[in-house]
Formats: C-alpha cells, structure tokens, sequence
C-alpha cells in the first residue's frame, strides 16, 4: 500500500486512535483481578474462569488475518467504526452475561471487534502520514498500550473492591461512544481494490488454531479426553492441510510457505509461540495465587501486579544496549533460562513473602519479559525481504496471541488437574507452586530454540556490534 498524502488528516486523528488503543489494551488486562469475582457471581469456580479470556485471546488470532483484507475492501473508518460498535455490543453483552457459557459468546463478539482496532490504526498511520513523521507519530498512539496495563490490573481490582465486576465491561461503553463520533469527523477512509484474498487458507488456519486451543481447553475433563484428542488430530491435520495448500498458492497464500524459508523468521516464530507459553499463563495465574491461595484483596492483587508492567516500559531503552554487548543469541539463550528460573521462583512465594519482596521479584521478571518480547519480535522480522514484510509481521502478530491463548490454557489444566489430585488435598498452593515448576522448567528448556540462531544473527539491526568471537 502507498500512502496518501493528498488526503487532509486531523491533527487529533492520533489522539483518537491512542483512546481506541487504550481502551482495548485496558480491556485485556483489567479482567485477570475481576476472575474470582466474576466466578463467585456466576456460580462457578475460579480455576475454571479462563475460558473468558482464552475465548478473547483466540478470537483475536482467528480474525486478526482479515484486518487488511477488509480495511482495503469497505475502508479504514468504516472497518474501524464497525470494530468499535462491535466491541462496545461484546462490552454490554459481558456486564450483563448470567453465566459463564453467556459471558464466553459475549468475549467472542468484544474479540470481533477488538481484533480490528489495532490493526487498522496502525494501517491508518501507515497511509496518512509521510515516512519521515510516522515513528514519531506511531510511538505517541501506540504508548497507550504501555499504559493500559499499568493500569489495568489496578483499576480492575478497585473496580470489584468498591463497585461490582460489570463496571470492567461498561467502562468501555462512553468511551467507544466518544470514540465512535470521533472517528466519523476525524479518521480518513483510505481503501483499494483488492486482487485477492486466500479464504481457503484462512479458513483452514483458523479451523487449526481454534481445534488446538479447544483441546487445551476440554482436556482438564476427563470424560472429555477422548473430544480432546480429536480436537488435537483436527488441528494437526487442519494445519497440515494449510501448509500443502500455501506451498500451491505461492505468494497468494494468506501466510506464503516462504516465510518459513527464512531460518530467523522460523526461529523467531518458534521462540515466540514455545518460551511465550509459561509467561502467557502469568496473567491468568497470579491473580488467583494472590487472591484464591492467599486471600488478598482484588485491590492488593492489582498492586502487586502493576510491577511487572512497569518494568516493561522501564526496560525498553535497555534493550539495544544489551544486544550490542551481547548479540541476539546469547541475549536471548540466557534471557529465556532466566524468566524460567524466575517463573521457578514464584514457586517459593507464600502469604508470609514479605510484599517489597514479591514486588521487586515481579519487577524483576517484567523486565525480562519485556526484553524477551522485544528481542524475540525484532530477529523475527530482521531477514525478512520487503515483500514478506506485511505478511511476516501479521503471522507474528496471530502466533503471539495463540501463544497467549495456549499458555492460559495449559497453565489452567495443569493448575485443575492437580488440584484434583489426593496429592495435594486441599492445599491449592501446593497446587499453584507445582504448576510454577512445570511452566518454569519448561520455558528454561524452550532457550534451546534461540541457541539455534547464528552468533551474528541480527547483527543488520546492530549496526555498531563488533564481530562476535565464538
């Protein structure tokens, strides 16, 4: 896509699209403190409340692959209003769900919507400002999504303290009405004619992920090991069946068999979906250790948790430092043995921690988060030729929130499961240290991936690194 300067944009448009961020990365993180609420409210218990956010994580994989395809055909404001109605629909439809199967169907619709905010703002950045303004202007709207959840975790919990869970989902009510008035009069309405779109791919691709994400979510049933199983070949053969067809389909692939041709991408792409698994389960898990196993407050859960996202903003300017020094692979070998050996750790943490403690521990592992995260995304985009660019980054994109959606569901079966067990009794934080161990070990053993890389892989992005030695 070219941009199109010929158009006048609003100097408030990246104003408008920063609120539409926010209110989406806010979203996503100010229900993880509201679970053990929410499940009190609806009859259910609190392990078996992450199916509200699988269902959103996996809605926005599945649908995220359309944003391009329909912001070209019908427009960029008008996919961008439709997304906000749409999100402000699923908003209303959770705040007043009297179970947990109708608060799931609304998740699902809030995930239609949300899939497309970020996407299409982003686009929309792309083609109305010039190349020379576009970092600048780009790192002012995207910033919200710094902050959201900063603020997330906080809000969620004063929310559910001091009013009831609801408010989370009618927060977003005036302010997607504000935003809806505000993208008619400000958002330009860029489109194109489109040559083609890969449906079958993508139904194909989204038939894979949503069969593996259900049979993470079913095999914590026993009588349901046998419909997880089946899920589990569906997807296999779904995403088997999607690779023949992009290696026939060439460059009209929604995802081209040659992105995998690239070693960094492939590489980078495993890392991000394997070591992101124990890291994705952490927002899901933390809030119910704090509030289910040690009985803390919403509130108090909401604070400790604020550290982890502060550290992400705080790491950000560390990263180009450490890969001079370091490089991509030893940076990020040794970076993911030491989020494992963190997530480890939790393993140790009771009622009795000291709470400067824990806060300095998931300050900690923010940081290393946060510099896995951005580590992990630039080497998987380093090689990738200018053609494969839009394609590339949008199958990250997808693989980050299937990672996100598969982490909540393999950390919430192996917390119900032994849960379950005689081994653990009633002792549910013995249940919450076990799970530790697994998800920790396992994201040490994932660093493997990254010792794959070459020493001088994305050295092109580090244009002052000397030469490595080993």
């Amino acid at each position: 896509m070219t941009p199109a300067p010929a158009i006048k944009t609003s100097p408030f448009l990246p104003v408008l699209l920063a609120i539409a961020i926010f209110m989406q990365q806010l979203d996503s993180t100010i229900l993880n403190t509201a679970l053990p609420a929410m499940a009190k409210d609806l009859g259910e218990s609190p392990l078996n409340m992450q199916s509200t956010i699988i269902a959103y994580a996996l809605t926005l994989a599945i649908m995220m692959p359309l944003s391009g395809f329909l912001s070209d055909r019908i427009g960029t404001r008008y996919l961008f209003m439709s997304s906000l109605v749409i999100f402000v629909l699923g908003s209303l439809l959770c705040a007043v769900a009297s179970n947990l199967h109708l608060l799931i169907i609304a998740r699902i619709i809030q995930g239609i919507g949300g899939a497309m905010l970020t996407p299409v703002a982003r686009l929309t950045m792309v083609q109305a400002y010039d190349r020379s303004r576009l970092i600048t202007i780009m790192n002012y709207a995207l910033m919200p999504a710094l902050i959201g959840p900063v603020l997330g975790p906080i809000v969620g919990g004063y929310l559910v303290d001091y009013a009831s869970w609801h408010w989370i989902f009618l927060l977003n009510l005036p302010i997607g009405l504000i935003g809806l008035v505000a993208t008619w009069y400000l958002m330009p309405n860029f489109s194109q004619k489109v040559d083609h779109f890969d449906g079958v791919g993508f139904a194909l691709f989204a038939m894979s992920a949503f069969c593996l994400s259900l049979a993470f979510e079913t095999m914590s049933h026993p009588t349901s090991l046998l419909f997880s199983l089946l899920m589990i070949f569906a997807g296999i053969m779904a995403m088997t069946t999607y690779i023949i067809h992009a290696r026939h389909a060439g460059n009209h692939a929604l995802y081209p068999a040659s992105l995998l041709a690239v070693r960094t991408f492939r590489l980078g792409l495993a890392g991000n979906l394997v070591s992101r698994l124990g890291m994705s389960s952490l927002p899901l898990l933390l809030p119910l250790l704090f509030q289910v196993a040690f009985g803390f407050s919403a509130v108090n859960a909401g604070w400790l948790l604020m550290p982890i996202a502060i550290a992400a903003i705080v790491a950000k300017p560390v990263l180009k430092p450490v890969m001079q020094r370091f490089g991509y692979r030893r940076t990020l070998t040794m970076n993911t043995r030491i989020i494992g050996i963190l997530i480890l750790s939790l393993a140790l943490v009771s009622p009795n921690t000291p709470q400067w403690l824990l806060l300095l521990q998931l300050f900690i592992l923010g940081a290393a988060n946060s510099l896995q995260f951005t580590g992990m995304n630039t080497i998987t985009l380093a090689d990738l030729r200018p053609t494969q660019a839009s394609s590339g980054t949008s199958l990250m994109g997808v693989n980050q929130q299937l990672a996100l959606s598969f982490g909540i569901a393999i950390g919430a079966l192996l917390l119900q499961n032994l849960s379950r067990t005689h081994f653990v009794g009633t002792n549910i934080s013995l249940a919450f240290r076990i799970t530790f161990v697994v998800l920790g070990t396992f994201t040490f053993a994932s660093s493997w991936i990254f010792a794959r890389l070459h020493p001088m892989d994305g050295d092109n992005l580090l244009p002052q690194r000397k030469k490595p030695t080993d």
